[in-house]
């Protein structure tokens, strides 16, 4: 069955999202707002395009980005708060969703945890079959994030079908 999988990287600023038809790219973007706004304004906006996005692709699942911070409170704070309106979005659409913690998607997709962003973006392209890099990173990490869920889901089904003798 064909899966379509939303990926997000959240964040304030910039927020990145790709769409996968299992594991082709089908459209990716960033989601931008602007430090003049008030935060609840940025965070409206936010949630109004995923919003558009689950009703535009239709996805089977939403792969978002665990939080992993070594940076300053005040980003987590707001970058906290902006996957909160990624997950309102998706649970009112009623998609499923799924998180992934950055070293294990860099695991899962270069065998290599701590793997650069470099070697992120190669990589991901390369699986993809795409003729150029993903731009910017955090579209790329979208990217990433959404072919990891779908490999990891993809995983999932083919132990269920192993456990039933192949039946579904």
């Amino acid at each position: 069955m064909p899966q379509v999988t939303l990926g997000i990287d959240p964040g304030v600023s910039e927020t990145g999202w790709a769409v996968l038809h299992e594991d082709r790219l089908k459209a990716s973007g960033l989601i931008k707002t602007t430090p003049v706004q008030e935060l609840p304004q940025r965070l409206c906006h936010i949630h109004r395009e995923i919003s558009r996005l689950l009703e535009t692709h239709r996805p089977d699942a939403l792969a978002i980005e665990e939080m992993f911070f070594l940076k300053a409170a005040h980003t987590i704070r707001a970058t906290l708060q902006a996957r909160g309106v990624v997950l309102l979005a998706a649970a009112q659409a009623g998609c499923p969703i799924s998180e992934h913690n950055p070293r294990a998607v860099k695991s899962a997709l270069t065998g290599n945890g701590s793997a650069d962003k470099a070697q992120m973006q190669r990589v991901v392209s390369k699986a993809l079959g795409l003729s150029d890099l993903l731009r910017p990173d955090d579209v790329a990490d979208a990217a990433a994030i959404a072919l990891c869920a779908w490999r990891c889901g993809r995983v999932k089904r083919l132990k269920v079908l192993e456990m039933h003798g192949g039946r579904s």
